[in-house]
């Protein structure tokens, strides 16, 4: 404990604070109310000294409680710190403030402990066991002793946290180490005698590093354990404990009988592997199978399948309405029969429960055991007293022959009172859920007898209580619900089931069918009834999706019409409402004066909603007041110019773009630019044309007075704004080119008072001809031209003054005057003037061309005088436009008030980093790919205008010539592509505006009127300051545009800013490997340093291994930041783990260690594709605010925030995907939050309640495979822990995507399979049984249903078309076909099929979101364009790969982190590459379809007709043709013909490369084929038997063509099938006879090899013509016995691969693996043909580059010259 023993004062190493020394000179200590919680803390007082090191006077609680139970010093300088912030904050917060503000107020201290605690108490209520936190809760003042023992409980449970590593992800043990030792912190405090020893009471556990080593990491070691015995993930998932495993250990009151205090490590917890009692599965079991969906949503199914009977029923009476059909008492009886379905379908769900969660059941939980037994016989028992009941009835009617016998009421009637015992608990499930606040109440209260009570209904766990909402909600989402499953219920009626009775009753009457093959049940034909029912019942199980995605595009509409999104689209429309916008910024941006308590109250209401209509509609003039009030007029000024700053930084518009957008400003110490000007100045964007109207008006109304005119003029308030500007710039302008006592310029001042002073009579008409003024309006724009001319010439300016001065004395004067007169009023010059000099001769001084803000003025004035477009393409960067256009629009939204940045909630943002880019290098910028484009090449091209900003930003920084790029300008070169990619360096750029913006909205929070007028001022000399700068400077440019001092607000700053944006932000980047990214002497690290030197408020953090004695490694969490005045790196804290980090998912992992340096209430998690503007930033503070108000009957717990998706420019596919995933995080999630209550958390820029999480595991969970979307588990966490999500429109953030295909699918791949882990989860399974049903239909639909219907449309398409070829084949067709049309329901099928298929119901909610936001043309132009660009082949292949992973994942697990590349998709992909990817997912499946259709279309009666056969399979074709061309129709090249010959020499040559043992499956076909099978090794016994089962269906083709054969000469017998095997063997035979003769011969006697080849062919022709001479063989047979035998031989491999494991030691194995490659060669030779052909074609490469890049071509790219490789030399 010697490194407590006291502080030395070098240590000056602070992370935010310099806490240790309260005097230093730091800008956050000028704050008292840190300076009171240091104090608070520091208040040991007479509390017993810790016995174990020397008491130190400078310690404070935290060192005392770490002297007792033995925390790090490091931890507790962390927790010190991570308190002392809160705390300050949270009394800045305060309101009123408190009396004293130099003592912390008890209640800042009351509040925060219920928060951090309130976790533990609900724990300690659910467990019936009494809260060790000893406080009087009354509100009677605390007693100093008691404020400080809150501090005490509150400090104890932040170092258990800090320390804790990996137990963060299992709160509940957290709660138990902190009840433990909460009370042996009371026994301390109490002065409690220690029985044994006759001492004072010690700790049980105390030392140096005790907690870490003797509680934490036994029960690390534990999970650690478990991780192990998981295999990597691939052991089932019930074989093992995860983190929730061991966390539900700590839900029963077992963990204090077997755990005991101190910590029995020989408890049964901490046994692990196969020996002993160990504790096992705790609260769920995962287990792998397809009926999770069941098991989860069984209401959903119950639901599904009773309409389908009953619908059925009722079709089958074949009347023309249901209501007529269930007038007759004999269908109304058949109906009860659903009950007995109903039944069934529970004992099946109790059976489920009992087979997979057995092993739950141990001595501890024998209740669980007795439930699940009990519930299985009541659930058989109701069977069987259904079965009896309806007997009877059945029974009666048989006896009376008829239905209208009493006796057979009184039987129905008994039927309906044991029915409504059966439903007796659904109607008081149903009454609850009417009055959902009874349910929260039971649920959520520990007594006893409602556990009785519930116990039968579901098992008692300690989340997932209480989850019902208030009632307004409940009926918005059940009111959604009733209408999508209205509409599906009658639509499923009338166009699925109905229309398929008729066929189904002909095909059942059908007699004497005539089979064409063997037929085994000859005597009905149930099972063709049950192929044609097959697709229609899948196609009845899915389309509740598709109903949900119309009415939700609907509803998100609508919510979004009413949260006034998309009101301001373009620049036209911002135009119209500019002068609302500034009064706009103020209401929402700038925090009100606002009297104490005067916010929240229903007056204060009622005012801010009707502020917000006049500002929205424009009653009233807000803006007028901008005049009035200087002040707000120049706070509009600062935060517009900045904001037009940070886009001109960002290269995304010009310098003149800025001069047109920019706010001017004055500079008062320079009297030619000091203009006063006594209107508003609009940006020039605004003003231009307006002075010409003017002018015009003027020339028109020559006669009318002064009010009429002036009246017209002021209609439009921008022209109002223009003339009067002119009017006042042109006096200065004038007065600025003159020198100061020169007569002139008296003359000058003397003809504008004139002016003036008639304006004021209102005669200026009367005394000044209008039609004089074009002709002034000329020579003056003359002159200012003149001025602006770089080389000046006086002479001519001189000239144009004159022409001026004659012009205005002539023209402009209504009575002409002789010079006698003007020289009299002082119009002309009092000396005489000489044939020679001119007037203005000598007087003329143009101020020098330094004067930045001069000439600025005067370009100004140029532009209203001249400019005629009317501007609608500036800025001309469809960003900026979007940008400009989003913030704007959003600050006519509803949002909260802004609160003084002092005042508001700290926050701080998490980004966890592994090893991706974090600054492109001069290598990757320059290195040319195969067709000869570099990245920088393509990024010039994508970006051409950025690209002229930059290099416009270069030059006006001193760059001379474009070659310096690559040398003394290479850090801007490299910063400026990095922005454009997804790389660490944007999105730190990105995040540190909110710092930015912070310290600016500090400053205009405090500023007074004197400081924005010096502000201004001085920000105007500093331009001028800049210019000169720039010409001088030798210093390195790049320090300069990366340094913050180029914000040009920052000069004013006083210095507080600094602090108070220190207090309330911070932003910690998780670099887990940078410690050995350092030691490598990676870039990386040098480039992660060089980021922390530029942003102040960024810290690093990284797990550090230290290697200590032998094979021993310690680990520890650091945190590390830039020190300016050290001007180094330096560490701050460095906390000790237990052992490696990585226990879990490697990303919640990387979260989790840096958590604890993370500060403030709230957390962002933002991830390393993301971005962020600097107006988006400004609204921070009002989305924090959001945390107060209540959404529903709950405060939110996650801030949902919108995404803006900023990759769809690169590519038309990059364009498919942003659009489907913008309609996603936009209108899908508004609709999840209202009306739905149901949005999860999907991905990152969501702000989270950081204390609230903390104390309940955290921002997102870690457990092996089954948490691979980890980020959505915190949602689902979030919702069963009781917490509220809720989705803000009004700000955005930005975020990368995928852009080449093989990304994207890699993409749509992880998240698929982590979508078939979710089913297995206990998250789900809690959802589905504890949410009320409709949220539980909104929960399915959004999530885990998503992804299951995605795959039964799928397998509808495969039903289907299986179901026709044994139609087909068997000779039903033919029969059925003579006798009955049966295609109608079919068609409606294929119809809906269709729809899905298309993507349509993909597309839907795109078309709708586009439209709210860009207008309804807009979106359907884009929507054709998409189509023209083949998105619909696109969205088929996506959902082909969805479907497979998802399968593929609940079947056999398998499901692997997938690292998607975030470069850029200029690469053309081997065809190898794309069949390693898609052969499995897509061309197999492909290539099987095919065959079906074309088997079909060979042997079906009904495809005889081809209009038929189109109809019937014109979609399936669809999906067989996108499934095979996607991967090259979106491959740059794909189509060119050099390219794909060498890919097929590429391919063979993979197909053949043997290898060794270290190849890779990019290099060698056999490893890869390994690879494929991998998940067969680790799945379940019933995957096994379910893959094969699967594949039987291969051999149906053999089965069904044979009988077709010429060969088989009609015969109907099974031997023809069994004869055709011989042929199999024989086909096998001889392939073994060549390969082995191949091994043999091949090499040395390659001539008995020729020979043994010579003997089979000579052999294959005798038995041809042997059998086409003496059986009924035929030419043709033997190509169509190919189809029958090739998908044999596939049917063998397939299942020879799930045999593995037991024919690999035979000598089966190689032929299996050599015949398997056969197959591969022979898919890859059918893909490749039709590319082939294609390429072969004209016309079709240039086709598919414009298909691929249109997005780009529209805005002049050159991709065809950058895929030529032509490019122009200049730009190296």
């Amino acid at each position: 404990m010697n490194q407590r023993s006291a502080r030395p004062e070098d240590e000056e190493v602070y992370n935010i604070i310099p806490i240790h020394n309260l005097l230093a000179d730091h800008p956050s200590l000028r704050f008292p109310e840190v300076r009171a919680a240091a104090a608070a803390l520091r208040s040991v007082g007479d509390l017993r000294r810790p016995p174990f090191a020397p008491w130190n006077p400078m310690y404070d609680l935290l060192d005392w409680l770490a002297l007792f139970f033995g925390f790090q010093a490091s931890s507790v300088n962390n927790q010190r710190e991570h308190l002392v912030l809160h705390l300050s904050n949270a009394q800045m917060r305060l309101s009123p403030p408190p009396d004293n503000i130099d003592t912390l107020d008890p209640s800042v201290l009351r509040r925060f402990r219920r928060h951090l605690m309130r976790n533990y108490s609900n724990w300690c209520s659910y467990l019936n066991v009494k809260s060790n936190i000893w406080l009087s809760d009354s509100h009677s003042r605390h007693s100093s002793s008691d404020h400080r023992r809150e501090l005490l409980y509150v400090s104890l449970y932040l170092l258990i946290w800090g320390e804790a590593a990996n137990l963060r992800f299992v709160p509940e043990c957290i709660c138990y180490i902190f009840h433990n030792m909460a009370m042996e912190l009371n026994k301390i405090l109490e002065d409690y005698i220690d029985e044994n020893t006759g001492r004072p009471f010690l700790p049980s556990i105390s030392g140096e590093n005790a907690f870490l080593n003797k509680i934490v990491k036994p029960i690390y070691d534990t999970i650690k354990a478990e991780v192990e015995n998981s295999k990597n993930g691939t052991a089932p998932h019930s074989a093992w404990r995860n983190y929730d495993d061991i966390n539900e250990y700590f839900w029963s009151k077992r963990c204090f009988d077997k755990l005991k205090w101190p910590i029995d490590i020989g408890s049964n917890f901490f046994v692990t592997g196969h020996k002993g009692k160990k504790v096992g599965k705790t609260g769920f079991v995962e287990q792998r199978s397809f009926w999770n969906i069941f098991r989860s949503f069984d209401k959903l199914w119950i639901m599904l399948i009773l309409f389908l009977q009953a619908a059925i029923i009722v079709a089958w009476d074949r009347s023309k309405y249901p209501w007529r059909a269930l007038s007759s008492r004999e269908v109304q009886v058949k109906c009860l029969t659903v009950f007995i379905t109903w039944s069934a379908l529970r004992f099946l769900q109790s059976l489920l429960d009992i087979g997979m969660q057995y092993s739950l059941v141990s001595r501890e939980t024998k209740s669980l055991g007795v439930r699940m037994i009990l519930k299985s016989v009541v659930a058989a028992g109701w069977i069987v007293v259904f079965g009896v009941f309806y007997g009877r009835i059945l029974n009666q009617k048989n006896n009376d022959g008829h239905w209208g016998s009493v006796a057979t009421r009184r039987k129905l009637v008994n039927f309906l009172e044991v029915v409504v015992v059966f439903l007796a608990p659904e109607l008081l499930a149903l009454s609850f859920f009417v009055l959902p606040w009874i349910r929260n109440f039971l649920e959520n209260t520990n007594w006893k007898i409602f556990y009785l009570l519930s116990w039968w209904f579901q098992s008692k766990t300690f989340v997932g209580r209480g989850l019902r909402e208030g009632l307004v909600d409940n009926v918005k989402y059940s009111l959604f619900w009733i209408v999508v499953l209205a509409a599906k219920f009658v639509f499923s009626y009338f166009m699925q089931i109905k229309p398929m009775i008729a066929p189904t009753k002909a095909l059942l009457e059908l007699k004497n069918v005539n089979y064409e093959w063997h037929e085994f049940f000859d005597n009905s034909n149930r099972f063709a009834v049950g192929l044609l029912w097959l697709p229609v019942v899948l196609i009845y199980l899915m389309d509740i999706q598709i109903w949900y995605a119309i009415f939700s595009s609907f509803v998100g509409a609508a919510v979004g019409l009413f949260d006034h999104l998309g009101e301001i689209r373009n620049m036209q429309q911002l135009r119209l409402r500019f002068q609302f916008f500034a009064s706009a910024i103020q209401f929402n941006l700038m925090p009100e004066e606002q009297l104490l308590n005067a916010r929240g109250t229903f007056k204060s209401k009622i005012k801010d909603a009707i502020h917000r209509l006049k500002l929205r509609y424009g009653l009233g003039r807000p803006f007028k007041k901008l005049e009035s009030n200087q002040v707000e007029a120049y706070k509009f000024a600062l935060i517009w110019n900045e904001i037009i700053n940070t886009f001109r930084e960002e290269d995304i518009i010009c310098d003149r773009e800025v001069e047109l957008l920019e706010l001017p400003q004055n500079d008062r110490n320079d009297p030619k630019s000091n203009w006063d000007i006594t209107v508003i100045q609009w940006p020039c964007l605004l003003l231009c044309n307006e002075l010409l109207l003017a002018l015009s008006q003027g020339n028109e109304l020559v006669d009318a007075p002064d009010r009429w005119l002036w009246y017209k003029i002021c209609k439009n308030e921008y022209r109002r704004c223009a003339v009067i500007e002119a009017y006042d710039s042109l006096k200065h302008f004038l007065l600025a080119i003159v020198k100061i006592d020169s007569e002139e310029r008296s003359i000058i001042r003397t003809f504008f008072q004139e002016i003036d002073q008639w304006i004021q009579l209102e005669k200026f008409t009367k005394n000044y001809n209008l039609i004089a003024l074009p002709k002034i309006h000329e020579k003056l724009v003359h002159l200012i031209s003149l001025t602006l001319k770089p080389e000046k010439d006086a002479d001519k300016v001189v000239n144009a003054l004159q022409a001026l001065y004659e012009a205005a004395i002539r023209d402009l004067l209504k009575e002409p005057r002789s010079s006698d007169q003007l020289k009299e009023d002082g119009l002309a010059p009092r000396r005489a003037v000489s044939g020679e000099e001119l007037l203005f001769q000598n007087a003329v001084d143009l101020p020098s061309a330094t004067n930045e803000i001069f000439y600025r003025r005067v370009r100004r004035l140029h532009t209203i005088l001249t400019s005629r477009d009317s501007m609608q393409q500036v800025p001309e960067n469809l960003e900026a436009r979007r940008r400009i256009a989003f913030f704007s629009n959003s600050l006519f939204m509803n949002m909260p008030h802004a609160p003084q940045v002092e005042k508001m909630m700290a926050f701080s943002v998490l980004t966890p980093y592994y090893s991706e880019e974090v600054l492109y290098s001069k290598e990757q910028l320059r290195t040319e790919n195969e067709d000869g484009i570099s990245t920088l090449y393509y990024l010039q091209t994508i970006y051409a205008s950025d690209w002229r900003n930059f290099l416009e930003r270069m030059r006006r920084e001193g760059m001379k010539s474009e070659r310096e790029l690559w040398t003394t300008r290479l850090r801007d070169l490299r910063s400026w592509a990095s922005y454009r990619g997804q790389t660490l360096t944007r999105t730190v750029r990105g995040m540190m505006y909110y710092y930015r913006a912070l310290e600016m909205l500090a400053f205009l929070d405090s500023a007074s009127e004197m400081d924005m007028r010096e502000g201004s001022q001085q920000l105007g000399s500093m331009w001028r300051n800049d210019e000169m700068d720039d010409l001088s400077s030798e210093k390195s440019p790049s320090s300069r545009s990366l340094s913050r001092a180029n914000s040009t607000v920052s000069v004013l700053y006083k210095g507080h800013e600094r602090g108070t944006a220190l207090m309330k932000f911070t932003y910690v980047v998780a670099c887990q490997i940078y410690g050995s990214q350092k030691a490598k002497k990676d870039p990386h690290a040098e480039e992660i340093l060089n980021l922390m030197k530029n942003n102040e408020a960024l810290r690093v953090a990284y797990v550090d291994e230290v290697s200590s004695g032998r094979d021993e490694k310690e680990y520890f969490s650091v945190l590390v930041k830039y020190d300016r005045k050290l001007e180094k790196e330096v560490e701050i804290f460095r906390v000790k783990l237990p052992g490696p980090l990585k226990l879990g998912e490697g990303k919640p992992e990387n979260q989790n260690h840096a958590i604890i340096f993370t500060r403030g209430d709230a957390v962002q998690t933002i991830d390393m594709n993301q971005d962020n503007y600097f107006e988006e930033a400004l609204k921070m503070r009002n989305l924090l605010e959001e945390f107060k108000s209540y959404y529903g009957i709950r405060k939110p717990t996650i801030l949902g925030v919108r995404e803006h998706i900023f990759t769809g420019s690169v590519s038309s596919l990059a364009w498919f995907m942003s659009a489907q995933e913008t309609s996603f995080v936009t209108l899908g999630q508004r609709v999840l939050a209202n009306p739905l209550k149901i949005r999860m958390h999907y991905g990152h820029p969501d702000v989270f309640d950081r204390f609230w999480f903390m104390t309940r595991g955290g921002i997102s969970k870690a457990s092996r495979v089954i948490n691979i979307s980890e980020d959505i588990f915190a949602g689902f966490n979030c919702t069963l822990r009781g917490g509220n999500v809720t989705h803000h429109e009004y700000i955005q953030v930005g975020k990368g995507r995928d852009v080449g295909l093989n990304q994207v699918s890699m993409f749509e791949a992880k998240v698929a399979s982590g979508n078939g882990e979710q089913i297995l989860s206990r998250d789900v399974y809690r959802l589905g049984h504890r949410l009320d049903f409709f949220r539980m239909l909104s929960f399915f639909y959004t999530t885990v249903g998503f992804f299951f219907n995605t795959m039964m449309i799928l397998l509808t398409v495969y039903a289907f078309l299986w179901g026709r070829l044994y139609l087909a084949l068997s000779g039903v067709e033919g029969s059925a076909l003579a006798s009955t049309n049966n295609n109608r329901a079919l068609g409606t099928i294929l119809n809906q099929q269709l729809i899905i298929q298309l993507g349509l119901f993909t597309a839907l909610p795109m078309v709708v979101e586009s439209s709210l936001e860009h207008g309804f043309l807009n979106s359907i132009w884009d929507f054709i364009t998409m189509q023209l660009q083949l998105s619909s082949v696109f969205y088929t292949f996506s959902m082909g790969t969805r479907g497979h992973y998802f399968g593929r994942t609940i079947l056999h697990g398998g499901a692997k982190y997938r690292a998607t590349g975030r470069g850029f998709v200029v690469q053309h992909k081997s065809f190898a590459e794309n069949y390693r990817l898609f052969a499995r997912s897509h061309f197999v499946k492909a290539i099987e379809l095919g065959l079906i259709l074309t088997v079909y279309a060979s042997y079906s009666p009904v495809a005889k007709g081809t209009l038929v056969y189109i109809a019937l399979t014109l979609t399936s074709w669809f999906l067989v043709v996108s499934w095979i061309l996607g991967p090259f129709i979106f491959n740059p090249s794909g189509f060119d013909w050099l390219k794909t010959v060498y890919d097929f020499d590429d391919f063979m040559n993979w197909i053949w490369y043997s290898g060794g043992v270290f190849t890779k499956s990019e290099q060698s076909w056999e490893k890869w084929w390994e690879e494929e099978q991998d998940h067969l090794r680790t799945t379940g016994l019933w995957g096994k038997v379910l893959e094969i089962i699967l594949d039987l269906r291969f051999f149906f083709f053999q089965y069904g063509i044979v009988y077709q054969l010429g060969i088989a000469a009609g015969s109907r017998s099974i031997s023809v099938y069994l004869l055709s095997w011989i042929y199999v063997f024989v086909a096998f035979g001889l392939y073994s006879i060549i390969a082995y003769a191949r091994d043999k011969y091949g090499a040395k006697e390659h001539i008995y090899y020729r020979l043994v080849q010579f003997l089979v062919i000579i052999l294959t022709v005798v038995v041809i013509v042997a059998l086409l001479q003496f059986t009924s063989f035929k030419f043709m047979d033997a190509f169509t016995s190919l189809l029958a035998f090739v998908p044999t031989g596939w049917g063998f491999i397939s299942i020879a691969q799930v045999l593995r494991p037991f024919l690999q030691k035979t000598v089966l194995w190689e032929a299996v693996v050599s015949v398997a490659r056969t197959y591969d060669i022979m898919f890859g030779v059918i893909v490749m043909i039709p590319v082939a052909l294609l390429s072969w074609l004209p016309g079709f490469q240039n086709m598919q580059t414009r298909i691929l890049f249109n997005q780009a071509f529209s805005r002049g790219l050159h991709i065809s010259q950058i895929l030529a490789g032509r490019k122009p030399k200049s730009d190296l």
